[in-house]
């Protein structure tokens, strides 16, 4: 049985940009879509006295709600939905680990055009076995897309580049496997960027391109521009990613502890990227 791209809900404007954006992506893939409201107030079972029900009630509106969305905007896509008594963020780590990739909503900074990444993404993200894609609440199909000739917003023209991120002294199989394929899906360039402390730039590209070697030859078509750059990871990832159509990084998993266990270079470009950020776990 496929895996299938699951998106959380709140009811708010970030979480339905989410589901939009899940069920595109859920149509490249071939996948169902699997909406969740998990909220630890619900009550499983139908209760006579009003204020008990109430949460029940609201829960069902915001799920019918995205489930009317969705049909009308993306009518193709195989759609279900579920209401979870339980911590938000517990819910959705358990639903992300089955699934092909969680999909979350994140609200602007005002002005600043990055990431509020409230308590619940940074807790998901933090825990999650799975990749984690964090959405903003103003990115449209449009956004996706290269702008045609005269310089207007499409859904026809091609897509945007994906970025992906690249340590080459740590194992990064599952973080290349989810650019390359995410670039495939969408027939896009891809850009991989490796930055830090590079004395050597060409040695640094030659490793660089011994780790790309598989990745080129198991995806032919996708057409890969290496940069590798001195200087801050953080800051030459959102200067690559300034007009891509998502961003990919990776996060170690650690053992459980204080801290949000996103490490710094994923941590600074999740509140400062403007496009959709998939952030994918390894060892």
């Amino acid at each position: 049985m496929p895996r299938p791209v699951v998106v959380g809900l709140d009811g708010s404007p970030e979480s339905l940009a989410a589901a939009d954006w899940a069920a595109g992506e859920a149509l490249r893939r071939g996948l169902p879509l699997r909406l969740v409201h998990a909220w630890e107030g619900l009550s499983p079972d139908v209760s006579p006295l009003p204020e008990l029900e109430a949460p029940r009630y609201w829960a069902r509106r915001i799920l019918r709600g995205a489930v009317d969305r969705l049909e009308e905007r993306h009518p193709q896509v195989s759609l279900s939905a579920e209401q979870i008594a339980r911590p938000a963020a517990d819910a959705l780590v358990e639903a992300g680990a089955e699934a092909e990739l969680l999909v979350l909503g994140s609200r602007a900074f005002s002005g600043l055009g990055g990431f509020m990444a409230g308590s619940v993404a940074l807790a998901v993200v933090a825990r999650a076995t799975r990749p984690v894609v964090l959405v903003r609440d103003d990115r449209t199909a449009e956004a996706e897309h290269v702008r045609d000739e005269d310089g207007r917003p499409s859904t026809h023209t091609p897509y945007r580049a994906v970025v992906v991120g690249v340590d080459t002294a740590r194992a990064c199989a599952e973080l290349l496997a989810f650019a390359f394929d995410s670039a495939a899906l969408r027939s896009a360039p891809l850009r991989v960027v490796h930055a830090g402390h590079v004395p050597y730039a060409q040695a640094a590209e030659q490793t660089l391109e011994t780790v790309l070697r598989p990745w080129r030859e198991k995806y032919p078509t996708v057409q890969v521009r290496k940069l590798v750059e001195n200087g801050r990871p953080a800051q030459q990832l959102l200067d690559a990613a300034q007009d891509a159509g998502l961003l990919v990084v990776g996060r170690r998993i650690r053992p459980a502890g204080p801290g949000t266990h996103t490490g710094p270079v994923t941590h600074a470009v999740m509140h400062h990227v403007h496009c959709p950020l998939a952030i994918v776990p390894h060892e």
